[in-house]
């Protein structure tokens, strides 16, 4: 990086917060080390984890609020009285351009809301979506929108592809990624009435990926294609069923190497492969989900991740900042006559 990236970080967002946001911000400085960060939180909580973890105060400075979101909390309640919260004080460090990206573990319905107000939306795109990277056969894709939006229309969709594909074309380095439609079968007849609009859409107009028309849920764990389209109801069941698939998985491997002597023995033999599957798809290796379609760069981790996790979603973070993934967005969208398209829909 040409120059010293500023990370502001909702200490006080999450389930064990300030404690893995500290070590989160600790361990993201060995691998960044020329990344500040902007800690907004209660200072009394904050101050002894920064000796504890050996943050140096060269690389991180500490916004004091005594107020905070809570998980619980609505995001409308939010909006309204959370103007002095750990959260939207992050947000406003991005807005004002005093840090480059935001990162937060804190309540996601409300980062969303106040995201979106603060920060508005970039030109020609309507609604943002939570994009995130998953583990496939053959490597990573993406898929969005993961929650964002309940539903959306065939626009939406077509916007979420061209979000999709610029993330897979900055993050992967894919030259022309290909995108795919989830949908309940390959069928052009199958679907609901706004995919398969999209997928007319995407076939007639000229875009800067290959659409490679409906995928199915199967396709996911296939890598078939390298960015997964879907409306926001769907995409947040697909992915809480892909990580729950995932923790059952590894209970029911647990459970089996446990039930004998032999089992141990047959574990102990093989466990360094074990060890590696393990960490191929450990979930808190793809913590940090992007709101793609906000005129800054806002990374939700998992609420209820570790230190590691956390410094996961840093790494997000940094990675889009330092790709200026927002900068490519605004261009292709120029480019390719979605800004006008946009345009014509609101008037």
């Amino acid at each position: 990086m040409s120059k010293r990236l500023t990370i502001a970080l909702d200490a006080m967002g999450g389930d064990n917060a300030p404690e893995i946001v500290v070590e989160g911000a600790a361990m993201a400085l060995i691998r960044f080390p020329d990344v500040r960060f902007i800690l907004f939180g209660d200072k009394n909580r904050i101050s002894p984890l920064l000796t504890k973890h050996g943050l140096p105060n060269s690389s991180t400075e500490i916004v004091h609020t005594n107020d905070a979101v809570s998980s619980e909390e609505r995001p409308t309640i939010a909006l309204r009285q959370g103007k002095n919260s750990s959260m939207q004080l992050a947000i406003n460090a991005v807005n004002s351009g005093e840090a480059a990206g935001i990162v937060s573990a804190g309540n996601t319905g409300a980062l969303m809301a106040m995201a979106k107000i603060s920060l508005k939306m970039l030109p020609g795109i309507d609604r943002p979506a939570i994009a995130a990277t998953c583990p496939t056969s053959v490597g990573e894709s993406v898929m969005l929108d993961l929650g964002a939006n309940v539903e959306g229309d065939a626009e939406n969709l077509i916007q979420f592809g061209m979000l999709g594909a610029a993330f897979a074309r900055t993050v992967f380095g894919i030259e022309q990624p290909s995108v795919g439609l989830l949908n309940v079968g390959q069928e052009e007849v199958k679907g609901r009435d706004a995919v398969r609009q999209a997928a007319a859409l995407f076939r007639e107009r000229k875009l800067p990926f290959k659409f490679h028309g409906f995928v199915e849920g199967d396709d996911i764990g296939a890598g078939t294609v390298d960015v997964f389209v879907v409306d926001g109801f769907t995409g947040n069941i697909t992915l809480k069923t892909l990580e729950g698939t995932v923790r059952l998985y590894s209970e029911y491997l647990k459970q089996t190497f446990k039930s004998s002597l032999m089992s141990r023995f047959a574990y102990l033999l093989a466990k360094r492969s074990f060890m590696k599957m393990r960490a191929r798809i450990d979930p808190r290796r793809y913590n940090g989900a992007t709101f793609l379609g906000l005129n800054g760069v806002v990374v939700k981790s998992h609420g209820g991740t570790d230190g590691f996790g956390f410094a996961n979603a840093i790494g997000v973070a940094i990675d889009m900042t330092a790709n200026g993934i927002n900068e490519f967005i605004i261009r292709e969208l120029t480019e390719y006559g979605e800004q006008e398209a946009h345009q014509a829909r609101i008037v």
